[in-house]
């Protein structure tokens, strides 16, 4: 039997937040390019900026800065 529920897991993520150290949308914004130089690069951005993984997890303004910003930079543009 399947119930239409809401998705509690992902709900309870929302309230609580992330579990790990979480940067603010400034910090965000401050470090994103070399953040996602570094992504495209293969290189480890989480080591060298703490903090923006989880708060580009939680803050869908921010990610999709982010992916705008990778798409750009992965396709030769």
């Amino acid at each position: 039997m399947t119930t239409n529920r809401p998705d509690n897991d992902g709900m309870l993520g929302r309230i609580l937040g992330p579990a790990e150290p979480e940067i603010g949308c400034d910090d965000c914004f401050r470090w994103l390019d070399r953040y996602v130089e570094l992504e495209a690069s293969g290189l480890d951005p989480d080591a060298a900026v703490p903090g923006l993984r989880a708060h580009l997890d939680g803050c869908p303004a921010c990610r999709e800065e982010h992916d705008s910003l990778l798409a750009l930079v992965t396709s030769g543009a």
